[in-house]
């Protein structure tokens, strides 16, 4: 099968899979979840089995149609793509086995449909990875969009529906009222959308239009959730764990900041922009998200708005690490989607076993619960300490090339944020961790003990991905100094 050939069968895969689902599912629950596993293995195989090519400077690329004249259906392969790609297809196998012990755990409703629609969730993630161009990144950004929203509104209550259509509202407004007009004017000015290396803008636009084209873009992906675009995220949190990890670790907001960080790096040029003084808004205003996002949750008391609101901060680490303009930064940007992923999948598995087993969504309910689910809360701690950015996590490992290019560009407003953000992530985490471990269970908490068998597994290999990390990050950090290689 030739690398071409791989790109089209990463994406096909899924939608076989989902249909394999949907059909085994009326077979028995057994049965789908099986397929489910089989589906989310041979997606790895298929997706890894891409790097060699790239770690070789292949860059593997099929169009598939051309809609109109200079407007095309196209994928390509490139460092940032694959490591997108390669994290969703990975994650999805962990989140489908803790899926079987949550949703049986739980007694959900709508069981095939949900693997179905996380199958279909994947499948538009892996094209928004390889998308060779604006118009192609649209299509599955959007189809992304529209297989999520069912995920999000599985409960069916009325609550959870209105809720639901918040998160489809604020992302297809910001799509189609903001990031498509980018893309149309990108297409005007430039005559094409490819991403290139080194951009296709220069020369193209004046210094105010830069700053504005730019503001369509990032405004525009609302799944990047910069303020004031983030409402959609604390409004999904009505959806089941499973889903929340998908949306914060695996897919939705990962696409969001990855489209943002693709953007800067291959549409407008980090050269280009470094030069241009109406970009350095973008840095002004992830640093304010940052820190904002930091102190709402401070003062949050449910545990999945918590990490919403971390989420929040945490992906505009991704897109302050961009607009700093440096290589160094922009290898921080890569490695901090794959450490974000890695530790907050394992806070939100760790959420939703805690309610699995007892019930409990309050962090004020978590005093003593350490001493009856020592697995989980020793993993919900090990991604409370990434997220921080404490060693030996794989937090610091991304912290630290980020503040290394704020460093290298001589820029102290970054270098402030992330050292504020840093002090206040320790300061709405520390505390949790304290009531967990050290304080007592009030009398008459109900007997419980860990979550089921599959989920306490995924969250504990997720936590320990998180430590790993720290120590073998190499092949990861060789895959994302390719983005930047030959960049000054």
């Amino acid at each position: 099968m030739t690398p071409e050939t791989t790109i089209l069968v990463a994406i096909g895969l899924p939608l076989v899979g989902a249909l394999a689902i949907s059909l085994a599912g009326r077979i028995g629950p057994n049965i789908r979840e099986a397929a489910t596993a089989i589906t989310s293995v041979l997606l790895i195989w298929v997706v890894w089995g891409l790097i060699p090519t790239l770690m070789e400077g292949g860059r593997p690329s099929i169009e598939v149609s051309e809609v109109m004249p200079g407007l095309s259906i196209a994928f390509t392969v490139e460092p940032l793509g694959m490591l997108f790609a390669a994290l969703a297809s990975g994650l999805w196998l962990i989140n489908s086995i803790y899926s079987v012990g949550y949703m049986r755990g739980n007694k959900e409703k709508n069981q095939t449909r949900f693997y179905v629609c996380f199958a279909l969730a994947l499948s538009a993630t892996v094209g928004v990875a390889f998308a060779g161009n604006l118009f192609t990144l649209f299509l599955f950004y959007e189809l992304l969009t529209l297989s999520t929203y069912p995920l999000v509104a599985h409960k069916g209550d009325a609550a959870t529906i209105r809720s639901a259509r918040i998160y489809l509202g604020v992302l297809l407004s910001t799509s189609i009222g903001l990031f498509l007009p980018a893309i149309i004017w990108t297409y005007t000015v430039a005559g094409t959308g490819d991403f290139t290396a080194g951009g296709i803008l220069a020369g193209k636009l004046n210094d105010p239009e830069i700053g504005l084209l730019l503001a369509l873009f990032v405004f525009g992906i609302g799944k990047a959730a910069v303020m004031p675009m983030h409402k959609w995220l604390p409004a999904a949190m009505v959806a089941p764990t499973p889903v929340s990890a998908l949306l914060h670790a695996v897919a939705v907001v990962k696409a969001g900041v990855f489209a943002i960080t693709k953007i800067i790096i291959y549409i407008f040029g980090i050269e280009y922009l470094f030069e241009s003084p109406s970009s350095e808004w973008l840095l002004y205003v992830a640093a304010f998200t940052i820190i904002v996002a930091s102190l709402v949750a401070m003062r949050q008391t449910n545990i999945k708005r918590l990490l919403a609101y971390s989420t929040i901060a945490q992906l505009s680490y991704v897109v302050m690490a961009s607009a700093i303009l440096k290589p160094l930064a922009e290898v921080g940007a890569a490695l901090h989607m794959v450490a974000h992923a890695f530790g907050k999948i394992t806070l939100f598995f760790a959420a939703g076993a805690i309610y699995v087993a007892s019930k409990k969504t309050e962090i004020h309910q978590l005093r003593g619960i350490g001493r009856r689910m020592p697995w989980t809360m020793a993993a919900f701690t090990i991604g409370a300490l990434s997220m921080i950015g404490v060693p030996p996590t794989a937090g610091f490992v991304s912290k630290w090339y980020i503040l290394a290019g704020a460093f290298e560009a001589n820029n102290l407003v970054a270098v402030f944020t992330i050292i504020v953000s840093t002090l206040l992530n320790a300061a709405y985490f520390l505390p949790i961790l304290y009531i967990v471990w050290f304080e007592h269970e009030k009398e008459g908490d109900k007997e419980h003990g860990e979550a089921p068998f599959l989920a306490v597994l995924a969250l504990t290999l997720t936590a320990i991905l998180t430590l790993a990390f720290f120590l073998f990050n190499g092949p990861v950090i060789e895959l994302a100094s390719q983005v930047v290689k030959g960049l000054s």
